[in-house]
């Protein structure tokens, strides 16, 4: 796609040729979103569970922000990127109640979170007890109460939202992922599948909510191939044949994460009818993902597999930014050399050059239903 050119009729705008494979066609002009609200798990968390529990350690954040940085990730996000390429500041934690600015937009989202509530504590299997239906409600009550201190004169005012640019805002979700991985731990195959209608409606649920609290841009992240993930194979030994695909990934979890999405994209299909006046965008950022991992050396990664923070060795493993004993040896759980050249930063999160890799190849429409750019994506019907 090419650099948008202006149309003027007076002082008015009434245009955009775009160029897309070298043929001009119309569009409308980009939106100009005053906020972002993000909502989902660690892949899009920037201090949510950090400010509610233990603080992330470094050695993460140590390469953009050159200290832990509330990030599962050794700098940047995803939506870190689409706040830039919007930009936008980068998103302050609802939970975080030191140094938050929240004028242009707010990051529900704190890892662990999953879309259906768990019955476990985050204690057990870091599972967050802010599932979705707990962020929606942190949203409604963020809504409510910075529109009565910004009504009040409130001397922070500065650093809180207008009410009326709610609805002008994007919100962006990027969630799922862990109610896959809580279903591989607890439920089989069988169950699994089972359960994914009711996952998918209380999604659909939430931005049902806030489509009736006014938001109508909404840009949906469907998840990524899991069991890609180094963590998901970390512990396999002696796979039988067909167990793994050709790149070292568990193929059956990888199946699971597309019948996921495929129920997803129908139902956000379903939300377009059922909520006329919102511009829903699916982003199959599992291509993304996964078309990195099936092709790194090309795109200057080394294997898919290898993780660059943690001491990983014959089975033993001490995490990223962690202390262990073995064999009567402390270890500490270090950043390797070259994170850049890595795609997975700990095991389980991707690293900052994997995000901005994805995020190149996301934002600007070509792997989006309907097929737009971020900077689009207020238009129900954009006709680029």
């Amino acid at each position: 796609m090419g650099s948008p050119k202006i149309v003027m009729v007076g002082m008015v705008v009434v245009v955009v040729v775009v160029t897309v494979g070298g043929v001009e066609v119309m569009g409308p002009p980009p939106c100009e979103f005053p906020a972002i609200y993000n909502f989902g798990d660690s892949n899009s968390d920037t201090g949510g569970i950090s400010a509610a529990f233990v603080p992330i350690p470094a050695p993460y954040g140590e390469n953009y922000f050159r200290k832990p940085a509330g990030r599962d990730c050794d700098g940047r996000l995803v939506i870190d990127f689409i706040a830039e390429h919007l930009r936008l500041p980068y998103l302050s934690a609802y939970l975080n109640s030191i140094g938050t600015n929240f004028r242009h937009g707010a990051n529900f989202a704190t890892g662990g979170s999953t879309i259906r509530r768990q019955n476990e504590t985050i204690f057990e299997y870091g599972i967050s007890p802010f599932s979705l239906d707990m962020q929606i409600v942190h949203f409604d009550q963020f809504k409510s109460r910075t529109g009565d201190l910004y009504s009040e004169g409130n001397s922070d005012r500065d650093k809180l939202p207008k009410q009326e640019e709610f609805s002008k805002a994007l919100y962006t979700f990027d969630i799922g992922q862990n109610d896959l991985s809580v279903g591989f731990r607890k439920l089989s195959d069988a169950q699994l599948r089972a359960a994914m209608p009711d996952i998918i409606n209380q999604f659909a649920s939430a931005v049902q909510h806030l489509y009736e609290k006014g938001a109508r841009a909404f840009w949906i992240h469907n998840t990524g191939p899991i069991g890609c993930l180094p963590v998901a194979t970390f512990y396999i030994r002696n796979p039988q044949p067909g167990f793994l695909d050709q790149f070292g990934c568990i193929k059956g979890q990888n199946d699971m994460a597309v019948e996921f999405n495929r129920q997803l994209k129908d139902r956000v299909n379903k939300l377009r009818a059922e909520l006329p006046l919102a511009a829903l965008t699916y982003v199959d950022v599992y291509t993304a993902k996964y078309g990195l991992i099936s092709n790194t050396k090309n795109q200057g990664f080394t294997d898919p597999l290898k993780v660059c923070c943690g001491h990983h060795e014959n089975y033993d493993h001490v995490w990223c930014g962690q202390k262990a004993s073995i064999n009567g040896t402390q270890y500490y759980g270090a950043s390797c050399a070259t994170p850049s050249t890595f795609i997975s930063w700990d095991g389980v999160h991707y690293s900052e050059a994997a995000n901005h890799w994805i995020a190149d190849r996301i934002l600007n429409g070509s792997l989006s239903e309907p097929p737009i750019p971020v900077t689009h994506a207020c238009h129900k019907n954009p006709g680029l």
